[in-house]
C-alpha cells in the first residue's frame, strides 16, 4: 500500500522510485500539485504536445474534486510500461449518472473540465454518493531496452 503525503509548501514528501505518488491535494495545492504532475510526466517520457494536453487535464480533473467533491482530493501518479495513469479520488456527492462529456456552449460559465481531460487519454470514472475517482490513461512510449541502448548499428 502506497504512503500518502500531503503538499506542503510546494515540496511533496519523496517516496522511494517503486512507489506511484500519491498525494492528497486541497485548493492551495493546485499550483503546486500541477508542477509536481508536469514533472512526473516529463520524467517518464511524455513530451509536448502531449505533455501540456496531459497536465492540464490531471488540472482540471483536480480542480473538478475540489470545486464539487468536498474541497479535497486525492492524486495517485503511476508509470506502466506504455502509459502513465492518473487517478484523482474525492469524498464529494458524485457525478449524475447520464452526465455527458460533451463541449460545452462558448456561453457557458462552466463544464470544460471533463470535456477538456478526454483529449488527454482515455478518460473512465466511477461516481456513487460516497465520491468520485476519475482516472486518466495516456501512451508514453516503452523504456528502452538496454541492449537495444547499447547496441551499435551493423554493417555487413
Amino acid at each position: 500500500m502506497p504512503e500518502h503525503h500531503r503538499l506542503s509548501d510546494g515540496h511533496p514528501d519523496r517516496q522511494p522510485d517503486s512507489r506511484p505518488p500519491v498525494l492528497d491535494f486541497a485548493r492551495d495545492d493546485l499550483r503546486t500539485l500541477r508542477l509536481d504532475v508536469t514533472r512526473f510526466a516529463q520524467n517518464n517520457g511524455l513530451t509536448d504536445p502531449a505533455l501540456y494536453r496531459f497536465v492540464l487535464a490531471v488540472h482540471e480533473i483536480a480542480t473538478n474534486a475540489v470545486r464539487h467533491g468536498g474541497g479535497h482530493g486525492r492524486l495517485e501518479l503511476q508509470r506502466t510500461r506504455d502509459q502513465l495513469r492518473c487517478r484523482i479520488s474525492d469524498r464529494g456527492p458524485g457525478m449524475p449518472p447520464t452526465r455527458r462529456h460533451t463541449r460545452p456552449a462558448l456561453d457557458a460559465p462552466s463544464g470544460r473540465g471533463l470535456w477538456l481531460a478526454q483529449h488527454a487519454g482515455e478518460l473512465t470514472w466511477t461516481s456513487d454518493d460516497h465520491g468520485t475517482t476519475v482516472t486518466l490513461i495516456c501512451p508514453v512510449a516503452p523504456p528502452a531496452a538496454v541492449d537495444d541502448v547499447r547496441a551499435e548499428p551493423r554493417f555487413s
